[in-house]
């Protein structure tokens, strides 16, 4: 299993009224930290899609457990539970300071030619570098 974290502050913006994460915002920090895996193995989102392949969100599903507030350190977690074939499945979960979960979840992420829109194969350069992570 693959597993990266990073952490950073609720930023204002991103409460309601009452000082609490909005929902929608959970999706943003598991592509944050999604992102920030990616770019750690030194493969970011950018070369792989000038190398003409993309990678949407093909599916999201997210249970929420208690709310993030405003001035909450969080830290976001993402693991990749098996090497990708044409599809890849990040398991994801936002914890506060505390360490008490507030929302998991899980994304699939679906490889697309850039060319054709046609679904594809997971390219070999991210999966030398995902079977390289695994170790």
């Amino acid at each position: 299993m693959i597993r990266f974290e990073t952490s950073f502050p609720v930023r204002y913006y991103e409460c309601d009224p009452m000082g609490i994460v909005h929902h929608s915002n959970y999706l943003r920090y598991f592509e944050c930290a999604r992102d920030e895996m990616i770019a750690s193995w030194g493969y970011g989102v950018e070369q792989c899609q000038a190398d003409g392949i993309t990678f949407p969100v093909v599916k999201a599903e997210l249970r929420f457990h208690r709310p993030a507030v405003s001035g909450d350190i969080l830290t976001v977690v993402a693991e990749i539970p098996e090497i990708p074939l044409a599809k890849l499945v990040v398991n994801q979960k936002v914890l506060n300071a505390r360490g008490e979960l507030c929302c998991e979840g899980t994304v699939t992420l679906g490889f697309l030619s850039a060319a054709t829109g046609r679904p594809t194969r997971c390219p070999d350069r991210m999966l030398e570098l995902l079977k390289a992570a695994d170790r």
